[in-house]
C-alpha cells in the first residue's frame, strides 16, 4: 500500500509548501498518499474491530480515519498550509476528534511510529484518568508492563509539579503528572512500505489493549 514514492511525495512537499504547488501535484498526491493510506485503512478495519467492535476504521477522504493534510495555522508562527505527515487514527466511536482513546499511525521522513491511548484529554477526562490511577494502580501498572515488553513508551507533556489534590510523595507521581497517555513505538519507513505493514501493526497493537482498556474503563466508556 505505501511505498518509497509515498514519502518522496511527502519530502517533495516539505520544500514546496505552498499551495499552488499542491494543487499542481494533486494527481500525485491522490496516487502516492491518501489512496495508500485509504487501502491501508480498509485492510485494518477486520483486525481494529476485532482488538474492539467501538473502535472506527473508517475509510473515508474527508471525515474519516484519515486527518486531512491541511494544517490549522491559525495559532502557530509556521504559516505552512500543509502537513508533511500521514496521520491515520482508529479512534473509539463516542469520541468527537483527536482527543479520544485511540490507535495511532504516523508516518513522516524525519520518523514513523505506532501510538495508542489519548492526547490532550480534555480537563474532565484527564481528572478521571489520575482518580483511576490513584484508585486503581495496578492494572495501569500491568498496562505499563505489556508495552514495555513489547517495545512501546509513554511519552506526551507532563506537568511540572504534583497535580492539585496529589501529595508530591505519591507512589504514582511521575504517571499522575501526564497530560498525555499516549504509548509510542518507533517504527521504519522498510517497516512501512513493507507488504505485510497491515498484519504488523495488527500485532503491534494487540500490545496495546490493556492500556486501550484501562483508559476507557477509567472515562466510562465501553470497549
Amino acid at each position: 500500500m505505501f511505498s518509497p514514492a509515498s514519502f518522496d511525495f511527502l519530502n517533495e512537499l516539505s520544500v514546496n509548501n505552498d499551495r499552488e504547488w499542491f494543487k499542481a501535484n494533486q494527481t500525485r498526491y491522490e496516487q502516492q498518499v491518501r489512496t495508500p493510506a485509504l487501502q491501508f485503512i480498509k485492510a485494518m478495519q477486520p483486525s481494529v474491530l476485532a482488538l474492539s467492535p467501538r473502535l472506527t476504521a473508517v475509510p473515508k477522504k474527508v471525515g474519516g480515519s484519515m486527518m486531512r493534510p491541511q494544517r490549522d495555522s491559525r495559532f502557530s508562527k509556521d504559516k505552512t498550509p500543509y502537513k508533511t505527515n500521514v496521520g491515520i487514527q482508529f479512534r473509539h466511536f463516542q469520541g468527537k476528534d483527536v482527543h479520544a482513546p485511540g490507535l495511532y499511525l504516523h508516518i513522516a521522513n524525519d520518523g514513523c511510529f505506532l501510538g495508542a491511548g489519548i492526547w490532550h484529554p480534555e480537563s474532565k477526562a484527564l481528572n478521571a484518568i489520575r482518580s483511576c490511577i490513584d484508585e486503581n494502580p495496578n492494572g495501569y501498572k500491568k498496562a505499563l508492563k505489556a508495552l514495555t515488553q513489547a517495545g512501546f513508551n509513554m511519552e506526551g507533556s507532563q506537568l511540572i509539579r504534583p497535580p492539585k489534590g496529589y501529595d508530591k510523595s505519591h507512589p504514582m507521581l511521575e504517571e499522575l503528572k501526564r497530560k498525555d497517555f499516549i504509548a509510542i513505538k518507533a517504527i521504519s519507513i522498510e517497516q512501512v512500505c513493507a507488504a505485510d505493514f497491515g498484519d504488523f501493526c495488527s500485532t503491534e497493537f494487540e500490545h496495546c489493549q490493556q492500556l486501550m482498556r484501562y483508559l476507557c474503563f477509567a472515562l466510562d466508556l465501553d470497549y
